[in-house]
């Protein structure tokens, strides 16, 4: 069996705000594996588990580059904080995404092997990142970008360094910035229920009928009445119909008026939205959590064998 340590209870923690031995308890049962261990406390403790779950895991810069109908969106990542607020590192970013847009290559390598300089180093993208990363003395990486071209026009919105949003649209400029905004806010996962995969649906199913036999099991212990079947059944569905709405742009209330929907706010304005594109920098990278009590101690028995 994996072992769980104290940094590993803690980053579960601060992922769902369950309490302390909550998590050490899931990541016993899920054997050390920290997406099971909060599908877990989803089932046992609702949507409190899930309250921090878009809390990103790793640095780095999101940049947008649009010009008319064309355009990209880029991800570089690095491994502090504090290199995200690098001239140089911001700089390679925003090259990067420029690069894109105006060559669309077809991979990262291909996006590296373009012809860039700056801070004296080239003549290739790559060549930069890595005369970067001597010189600031960190590791850096292009992670993922997306070119966008066709008849659609283009607005971004980017919150700060860390969120960036593209969205491809037809109709009135200020009503697509706004939804750009708003999906930085919502984090929808896709334009329509329709359009949510059929995974992320199967999950969410899966996770409210375990929270059902969950409160099964409650009630019977309790000597409470337990609810039929059919009953669960429609509670399962309602449950997995309103994560639905709550994740498709059109469903979701208007960031800024709740009293109408984004669908209905952008036929009030003559606007479609075809499309959008969400960075989240970090989103689904495993953060190194260190254990400073372990670091110490390893030291400390070092000192100890040099002695």
């Amino acid at each position: 069996m994996a072992a769980i340590t104290a940094s590993m209870v803690a980053e579960l923690r601060a992922k769902t705000d369950a309490p302390m031995m909550e998590c050490k308890k899931a990541l016993t049962e899920a054997e050390g594996n920290m997406d099971k261990a909060e599908e877990l406390l989803r089932v046992k403790l609702g949507s409190k588990a899930g309250k921090a779950a878009s809390r990103v895991t790793a640095e780095g810069v999101v940049a947008s580059s649009i010009n008319g109908t064309t355009g990209a969106l880029v991800e570089v990542n690095c491994e502090t904080d504090f290199v995200t607020k690098n001239d140089s590192f911001i700089a390679l970013v925003q090259a990067a995404a420029n690069l894109v847009a105006q060559h669309n290559p077809a991979d990262v390598a291909a996006l590296g092997a373009l012809a860039y300089e700056q801070d004296g180093f080239g003549p290739t993208l790559e060549d930069v990142r890595k005369g970067l990363i001597g010189k600031i003395g960190e590791n850096m990486s292009f992670r993922r970008f997306q070119y966008f071209s066709g008849s659609s026009k283009l607005a971004s919105y980017l919150h700060g360094t860390r969120i960036g949003v593209v969205v491809e649209f037809d109709g009135d400029e200020v009503a697509a910035k706004d939804v750009a905004m708003h999906i930085a806010a919502m984090k929808p996962v896709a334009l329509t229920s329709a359009d949510v995969p059929a995974e992320l649906i199967e999950k969410e199913r899966s996770v409210a009928a375990a929270k059902a036999e969950e409160d099964k099991k409650t009630a019977e212990a309790a000597g409470k009445p337990v609810q039929s079947d059919e009953i669960v059944a429609k509670r399962i569905e309602g449950g997995v119909q309103k994560y639905l709405k709550e994740v498709s742009l059109f469903n979701q209330p208007f960031v800024k008026n709740d009293k109408q929907t984004v669908e209905q706010m952008l036929k009030a304005a003559g606007t479609s939205i075809k499309g959008f594109t969400l960075y989240v920098v970090g989103e689904g990278i495993e953060k190194k959590v260190d254990d400073f009590a372990a670091e110490v101690a390893a030291q400390v028995a070092a000192a100890k064998a040099a002695a």
